[in-house]
């Protein structure tokens, strides 16, 4: 690979990170829940690398605080702050399990490795808010089944809504990201 074509496809993969995280705030914004992290995990996990996936989630998440502390008037105090830095470990470890199964799954169709990983972030992000609940409190309601069930079938449709968005983008021209391992994380 030359230069050029490195920075080509670093600049690709930053795009995807930009665009992935507008579509995600947008969707936080419009639909008034939260930031579908698991859908952003399955996307980055099939179509990013690991670190990019990783910067992903923390752009995301960076941005949904920024909304929250700053737009809707989220309390300045310890304890929202620990439910962030909760939030924000969830997604990462969420994108860190889709990914990790993404490679080794060998399926070939997009939609069934997007189906796979969504199910595995999800999975992996409730599991580490679970983990913080002793820490943050008031979890009870967040992991509730009902609660549990409309935020699957959600973040489901919301993957899809950004999959077909994914795909427009790439039909009318936008560079694909370039999704081959090149990091060091774990």
């Amino acid at each position: 690979m030359t230069m050029t074509t490195a920075i080509a496809t670093r600049q690709a993969d930053l795009l995807w990170i930009l665009l992935f995280t507008i579509a995600s705030t947008l969707t936080t914004l419009i639909f008034a829940c939260a930031t579908p992290f698991p859908a952003l995990a399955a996307l980055a996990a099939v179509h990013l690398d690991r670190r990019d996936g990783v910067l992903l989630m923390l752009a995301a998440w960076a941005v949904s605080q920024a909304i929250g502390f700053c737009a809707l008037g989220y309390p300045w105090d310890a304890a929202t702050a620990l439910t962030g830095v909760a939030i924000g470990t969830a997604a990462i470890a969420g994108a860190l399990v889709a990914s990790v199964a993404n490679r080794l799954v060998p399926l070939r169709a997009p939609v069934a490795r997007l189906a796979i990983a969504y199910v595995l972030a999800f999975a992996t992000f409730k599991l580490g808010i679970l983990l913080w609940a002793p820490a943050i409190g008031h979890t009870d309601a967040a992991l509730s089944l009902p609660i549990l069930q409309r935020q699957f079938v959600r973040y489901a449709a919301i993957l899809a809504g950004f999959y077909a968005l994914y795909r427009v983008l790439i039909a009318v021209g936008v560079p694909a990201p370039d999704a081959a391992p090149r990091t060091v994380l774990a």
